[in-house]
């Protein structure tokens, strides 16, 4: 990783890396992808928030998340019209990019570890442990979700404090300029990691936690097909959980790897390395299109799934509550 010394740091007009129709044939498909994600999560955020489910503490992480989704298709909207209207600029850098970048940035965190929230939250209620009053629930919910905003907007906000390559040539990225590559891999790398790792340790514990109590009724000589049930759908459920993650994410991921291991001018690379950078940021909105699907479309069976939680024992995991996990 070094500096580069020789590369232009003002944004040129007229450059030969984009042409209208590959600009249009970008700008447009992302931003008709950011106006139905921002719609679908709209959705859920009404929906639940003139509902009895917000009582519920898993239906608050529910609706965070599908804030922090808005906002990423908000921002990544914001992008394509400085995309559409500037193409360089999103390669050479400017101050309004800056921000628009910034606040993707937030909100992309916000997401990550709102994901991670639910993913123990889910595990904790399976496992037994969550037995708690609602309101003491409540309040750990809210104390979870102000932590992450908080993470969030600091980790998100450092360029905007100064740790930006804007007016400088040192280590500024290639593809994400006018971000610094250091920036880029003090955010990206262990925030990747957070997001594919922790997410599929809960959900293979969950996974766990169902097929132990399988066994332990099978012991006792009951034998509930209901559990097998539970335990295929759950599998199938977490699984698609975090292919989603590693399909949304993989590719931003390895733009920065890319990007940290390869020091170039920008003049320098081909159209394509910049198309598969908008088609990354592209990705990731389809991760804000699908978790409203995956988690709150169906809110009426998991309401009803919560409800029949309560009336299990102590010990004991609810097979019809997972079922729609």
């Amino acid at each position: 990783m070094g500096s580069l010394v020789n590369c232009s740091t003002e944004e040129l007009n007229g450059s030969d890396i984009w042409n209208p129709h590959i600009v249009l044939a970008l700008g447009i498909p992302q931003m008709i992808t950011n106006l139905v994600a921002a719609a679908f999560n709209c959705t859920v955020i009404f929906t639940i928030s003139f509902s009895k489910d917000l009582n519920h503490p898993i239906f608050l992480l529910f609706c965070n998340l599908a804030v922090s989704d808005l906002l990423v298709s908000v921002s990544g909207f914001w992008i394509s019209l400085c995309f559409i209207g500037q193409p360089d600029s999103t390669i050479f850098g400017s101050r309004s990019i800056l921000v628009a970048y910034v606040a993707y940035a937030v909100s992309i965190l916000s997401t990550v570890y709102n994901l991670v929230s639910i993913g123990i939250e889910r595990y904790l209620t399976v496992s037994g442990r969550t037995r708690l009053r609602c309101r003491a629930s409540r309040n750990q919910v809210f104390s979870a979700i102000f932590i992450n905003w908080t993470l969030a907007i600091i980790l998100g906000s450092l360029p905007l404090m100064g740790w930006d390559c804007l007016k400088k040539d040192g280590f500024k990225s290639t593809l994400y300029g006018p971000f610094c590559i250091d920036y880029l891999a003090f955010i990206t790398i262990p925030n990747c990691m957070v997001a594919l790792v922790l997410p599929l340790t809960s959900y293979i514990g969950i996974i766990i936690k169902v097929r132990k109590q399988k066994l332990c009724m099978q012991a006792h000589g009951q034998h509930h097909s209901t559990y097998k049930a539970a335990e295929v759908h759950v599998a199938k459920t977490c699984i698609f959980i975090w292919i989603l993650a590693v399909v949304s994410y993989a590719p931003f991921f390895g733009g920065v790897l890319w990007d940290i291991l390869n020091t170039v001018c920008p003049e320098e690379l081909q159209t394509s390395a910049f198309v598969f950078r908008n088609v990354s940021a592209t990705m990731i909105t389809l991760n804000s299109l699908g978790n409203p699907i995956i988690y709150t479309f169906k809110f009426k069976l998991t309401r009803d799934n919560l409800t029949i939680c309560k009336c299990q024992s102590k010990n004991q995991i609810s097979a019809v509550a997972l079922r729609n996990f």
